[in-house]
């Protein structure tokens, strides 16, 4: 599950009136993180991703605008406070991946864009590129060499800076207990500097390379472990927001599979603090189940942005920001209730479904089948109350074998001759499972909300997690 630390839960439950100025500080806190760990356990994320923790400028509530790498910003809490969050989602076999930058610092005085003295401890002149805006998204030097959002760009191939800034993240990582990063403004880097920046860093590293070109984004997975996958964001939205072909899906993996050296350990996501909410694009609660259903279980590291979950619909930043607490933190909610079902599901699956591959089994304008280790997954673009289907051929099960649907266990079919028929009437998505499998198993005796544990060592498998 992906956070902003202001955004997630406040310190002590109170007032559950939504936060009046979404572009400055709204109380959240490590605490308030702390407070609802059984809140994200429950949704069945078995990871979750926190905002920068240094110092930032004025109004740097999302954490980007950093001002002193060594001070942890105050308005989270203290490193105690850090360090018992960290501990306690450990203890419930939640990983955390700490959000990290690189590129830049904070916010300057528009008069003063040479004084560097109230940034620490990067407060010279020469640990910055000189100034220049980024005014050309086609242009590498421009994107690496100069300013995004007018925030003073680092210099990365000074030595000082690439020193200071490797032994402090290393730092922050021992001190404490990071599981994983995921690095900001990947793109803005050149490739060779992350190649050494990220060296001798052993956990699970993804950066933000925020463009739609698969090429561009495999440039930099090696350097680091993965990308954050925006081929496919753009690729689902594209398909179930906007109502496009659903064979976008498989020419957008094939263009995936020939470029990079590993799709397995990609970020999957459909919403995050950049981009406006699935729901704010499209209306329509069973178009985003069924791109949900999609990240779940296709090959990837899936990413549930806070607020999904309850059906947030915010648009441009910062309105895709909102408090959590305006929704009560409702687990009966709808989506919520959606997600747990199905993470329920993916986490009962056996240990090779997170090195199986997505195999493509039926391809329409508004269908698309796949399977990926034991599951079947049928999803449409049509939205709520749409109707699809086929008769769905070369699946990998004996002949006679019964699915039922994980979302409906009256909902089964039967294999016959490696085909099944799948009839899709409400525009919602199926998830289907062998009938003897361990989630309809299982589910006999034990609660809908299950998480498999594992044990808390950074050489388990990373694609185990889902954020």
């Amino acid at each position: 599950m992906a956070i902003l630390t202001d955004r997630f839960a406040q310190s002590s439950s109170g007032s559950t009136a939504p936060c009046n100025n979404l572009q400055s500080y709204c109380g959240g806190t490590w605490n308030g993180t702390a407070r609802m760990a059984q809140y994200i356990k429950q949704l069945g994320a078995n990871a979750l991703w926190i905002s920068p923790i240094p110092e930032n400028t004025d109004n740097g509530y999302h954490g980007y605008w950093q001002k002193n790498i060594y001070n942890l910003n105050p308005n989270y809490g203290t490193g105690d406070q850090l360090t018992q969050m960290i501990n306690q989602l450990q203890q419930m076999d939640i990983w955390v991946m700490l959000d990290v930058v690189i590129n830049h610092m904070g916010n300057q005085d528009n008069g003063k864009l040479n004084d560097f003295s109230m940034f620490y401890p990067f407060n010279d002149s020469s640990h910055y590129h000189s100034y220049c805006q980024i005014q050309d998204w086609t242009d590498m030097h421009q994107i690496q060499y100069c300013r995004l959002a007018n925030l003073p760009d680092l210099a990365q191939e000074n030595s000082f800076v690439a020193t200071t800034l490797q032994n402090w993240v290393l730092d922050v990582i021992n001190r404490y207990n990071i599981d994983g990063l995921r690095f900001d403004t990947v793109l803005e880097v050149p490739v060779d500097i992350w190649k050494a920046y990220a060296a001798p860093i052993k956990q699970y590293t993804v950066g933000e390379v925020d463009n739609g070109d698969p090429a561009l984004n495999a440039q930099f997975q090696g350097a680091l472990d993965a990308t954050l996958n925006y081929p496919m964001y753009w690729t689902l939205r594209h398909v179930f927001q906007e109502g496009q072909s659903a064979s976008m899906i498989h020419d957008s993996l094939q263009q995936q599979r020939s470029t990079f050296t590993d799709i397995s350990v990609l970020a999957l996501f459909l919403d995050n603090h950049d981009n406006p909410r699935f729901l704010n694009i499209r209306n329509d609660y069973c178009a985003l189940r069924n791109a949900l259903a999609y990240i779940l279980f296709a090959e990837g590291i899936p990413i549930i942005y806070y607020g999904t979950e309850q059906g947030f619909a915010g648009g441009n930043d910062p309105a895709n920001r909102e408090d959590l607490w305006r929704s009560n933190y409702d687990t009966s909610a709808p989506v919520f209730q959606f997600i747990a079902t199905l993470t329920a599901a993916r986490t009962k699956l056996p240990a090779s479904f997170y090195s199986s591959q997505q195999y493509e089994k039926y391809v329409l304008d508004n269908l698309y089948v796949f399977t990926r280790g034991p599951v079947l997954v049928a999803t449409t673009n049509g939205g709520c109350g749409a109707q699809t289907g086929a008769s769905v051929p070369n699946l990998p099960y004996s002949d006679g074998a019964s699915l039922c649907n994980v979302l409906n266990s009256s909902d089964c079919i039967q294999v016959q001759g490696g085909t099944a028929n799948i009839a899709i009437s409400d525009g919602n998505p199926k998830v289907y499972l062998p009938t003897q499998s361990h989630f309809f198993l299982a589910n006999a005796t034990q609660p809908l909300y299950y998480t498999l544990a594992h044990n808390h060592d950074h050489g388990t498998r990373p694609s185990t997690r889902m954020l």
